[in-house]
């Protein structure tokens, strides 16, 4: 009870308890005959960003421990903290696996600049896609995969590009499981 924080609620009936709660509940049930293997399926599935965060924490102290898991998940966050290893799969399919690190270094680039323009200025996608090793054109911004964020941004501030906004972000797994199964929605 104590991993799970939940040792305030011990003589609470489960019907009681919060969606989170119940999910934590789960995993410390799960681990009461001490296992070296813990199978995962979606195990922050509606949780709030604070029980994630906790969940989080404690998979990672009992992968400290040598306990072996298994996870699925759709949140690639929850990949990159608590993941060694991964694959990516698509329609049933493994299209790539490696290290979170390795992903990224194989399969996106450094860094991604991400741009917004004033609503209904046309995106200036013939300057930007000779800079930048990969663009994506959404509705709302531009991506642009580079190396170097801050100098492809200083750049394009000299030829003339004017964005409402402008962020420099390290690429993600996101970013890869996009890149390798599409922005498309697929039943």
């Amino acid at each position: 009870m104590g991993f799970a924080q939940l040792g305030d609620r011990a003589d609470a009936a489960v019907e009681s308890l919060s969606g989170g709660m119940k999910r934590r509940l789960t995993i410390a049930r799960s681990l009461v005959n001490d296992p070296e293997l813990l199978l995962l399926d979606e195990p922050t599935t509606g949780l709030d960003p604070q029980a994630r965060h906790l969940l989080w924490d404690r998979l990672y102290r009992l992968k400290g421990e040598g306990v072996t898991q298994i996870v699925t998940t759709h949140y690639m966050d929850e990949a990159e903290q608590l993941c060694d290893r991964l694959v990516v799969m698509d329609g049933g399919v493994i299209v790539a696996e490696g290290s979170p690190a390795e992903l990224i270094a194989h399969h996106s680039t450094r860094e991604v600049l991400e741009l917004r323009f004033a609503g209904g200025t046309a995106a200036p996608t013939d300057v930007v896609e000779p800079l930048a090793d990969r663009v994506e054109v959404l509705p709302d911004r531009l991506l642009l995969y580079t190396g170097d964020g801050e100098h492809l941004a200083a750049e394009l501030a000299h030829r003339g590009v004017k964005p409402l906004s402008a962020l420099v972000r390290r690429s993600s797994l996101e970013d890869v499981f996009l890149r390798l199964t599409g922005r498309s929605l697929v039943e």
